[in-house]
C-alpha cells in the first residue's frame, strides 16, 4: 500500500509518532512518503520503503505571510499523482487535515482513478489549544468532519474534540506507541558518572519535552528544588523551545544552576533515560504523554500531573504517580518516596515497563492503523 504521511518535522509528540509509524509501516512492506517542511525528527538513516518530500513555500511581496497551506496541499497532490497514494494520513489537524482535504478534492476532480482516502490523527494541542482558537475552530472542525477516518491518541482527547469543536463524526482511539526493542533500559556507566559524579547516592531527575509553556518548566525546577533539599540530586533537562530561558531564570532564582545539565533536543533519548532515577512531567495538559511512556519503557518511575490522557498511561500508585498540576509538594513527596525506598522504586519501575510492553508496543498498535488503511482502501 502507498501511504503519504503529513506531519511536522520539529520536536514534539505528533511528529515523533508519525515518523515512528512510517518507519514501522515500511518494515511491514508498505511504501511510505513523508511530506513535511524538513526531514522529520528521528527519521534517522535511510530505510527501504521510505521517501521524503520537502514542502517549499515561496514568498512573494503580494503576500504578507507565506502560504504554507497552499504549498502543502499542492505537494500532496504532486506526490499522490506520482506515487499513486492510497492513503493520505494527516498528523495534527492544523493545517494538515485541511491540506489533505484540499488535495483530495483536487485529485478527485482532475486525477485518473479514485482519489486517496484521508485519515486524520488528532494529537492534542491541535484540538485543545490551536484548534479551539476561534480564529481556526470552524475550519478545523470542518476538516475533521470531511476526513474519511479520524483517530485520537487517547479517550481524553476524543472527548475534548467532541466537547470543544462540536464534531459529531466517529473518532477511533489508537494510542501512541514505542518500538519496545529499542526503548528499554541500557547500561551506560560512563554517562551516569558524567552526569552524577562518583557519589552513588546522587540521583538523576529527568525531564524531556519541547519546552513549551504547557510543559511548565518552572514547575519542573520547583519540584526538583524540593527534592534536592533531601536527596543529593542532579536535574537533566532534555529538549529545547520557547521556555528554555525560563529554565535558566528560575534555576538562578532558586540557586540550583550548578545542579542542572541542559543538553538540548536529542534524537536518542534512551541512553539518557537509562541513567535516570526519576522522570518529572508536571504539565498543564497532556493528551497522551509520549515522554512519560518512553521513561516507563526504560524503567524510570514517572511523577506527573493528573491531566488529559496521562491517567490512561499511568496507573496511580502502581506504574507511577499522578497529582493535580499545582500540587508541587505532593509531587515532591512522591518523588522522595521513590528515591529513598529502593524496593518501592523497583516495584514501580517494573510495573511501568510491564504496562508499556503489554499495551503500547509497536507490534500491538501499528496493526490498528493498518486495519484502518485496509478498510478505507477496500472502499475506494
Amino acid at each position: 500500500m502507498n501511504i503519504g504521511i503529513v506531519c511536522y518535522a520539529s520536536v514534539g509528540g505528533s511528529g515523533i509518532v508519525a515518523t515512528e509509524l512510517g518507519k514501522a509501516l515500511a518494515r511491514r512492506g508498505h511504501q511510505v512518503h513523508f511530506i513535511s517542511t524538513e526531514t522529520p525528527f528521528r527519521l534517522g538513516e535511510f530505510q527501504a520503503g521510505l521517501a521524503f518530500h520537502q514542502v517549499l513555500t515561496p514568498t512573494y511581496p503580494l503576500f504578507r505571510e507565506p502560504q504554507y497551506l497552499l504549498s502543502l496541499a499542492n505537494k500532496i497532490v504532486q506526490v499522490a499523482r506520482e506515487s499513486h497514494l492510497d492513503i493520505i494520513h494527516a498528523h495534527y489537524a492544523v493545517p494538515h487535515a485541511t491540506a489533505a482535504f484540499l488535495s483530495r478534492q483536487v485529485l478527485a476532480t482532475t486525477g485518473n482513478g479514485p482519489a486517496p482516502r484521508v485519515v486524520t490523527t488528532l494529537h492534542g494541542t491541535d484540538i485543545t489549544l490551536v484548534g479551539n482558537d476561534p480564529s481556526y475552530s470552524r475550519i478545523v472542525a470542518f476538516s475533521i468532519e470531511q476526513s474519511d477516518l479520524v483517530t485520537a491518541v487517547s479517550e481524553s482527547l476524543r472527548a475534548s474534540t467532541y466537547a470543544e469543536l462540536g464534531v459529531t463524526r466517529e473518532i477511533s482511539v489508537i494510542p501512541n506507541f514505542l518500538d519496545c526493542a529499542i526503548h528499554r533500559r541500557q547500561h551506560h556507566p560512563e554517562l551516569r558518572r558524567r552526569l552524577a559524579g562518583d557519589d552513588p547516592r546522587v540521583k538523576i531527575v529527568t525531564h524531556v519535552s519541547n519546552f513549551r509553556p504547557v510543559k511548565r518548566i518552572d514547575a519542573v525546577l520547583r519540584v526538583f528544588d524540593r527534592i534536592r533539599r533531601t536527596v543529593p540530586s542532579r536535574l537533566l533537562l532534555v529538549g529545547d523551545g520557547p521556555e528554555g530561558e525560563t529554565a535558566h531564570r528560575v534555576a538562578r532564582e532558586l540557586g540550583i544552576t550548578g545542579l542542572l545539565h541542559v543538553v538540548g533536543a536529542q534524537e536518542e533519548v534512551v541512553p539518557l533515560l537509562s541513567v535516570s532515577d526519576l522522570f518529572l512531567l508536571p504539565s498543564a495538559q497532556e493528551s497522551f504523554g509520549l515522554a512519560a511512556l518512553e521513561a516507563m519503557a526504560c524503567e524510570v518511575p514517572v511523577v506527573a500531573s493528573r491531566v488529559g490522557g496521562l491517567p490512561e498511561v499511568i496507573e496511580h500508585g502502581v506504574s507511577g504517580f499522578l497529582h493535580p498540576p499545582e500540587a508541587l509538594d505532593e509531587m515532591a513527596a512522591s518523588a522522595l518516596m521513590l528515591l529513598t525506598d529502593e524496593a518501592r522504586h523497583e516495584a514501580i519501575a517494573t510495573a511501568a515497563c510491564r504496562r508499556v510492553r503489554v499495551h503500547f508496543c509497536v507490534e500491538r498498535v501499528v496493526p490498528m492503523y493498518e486495519a484502518c488503511y485496509l478498510r478505507l482502501a477496500g472502499s475506494r
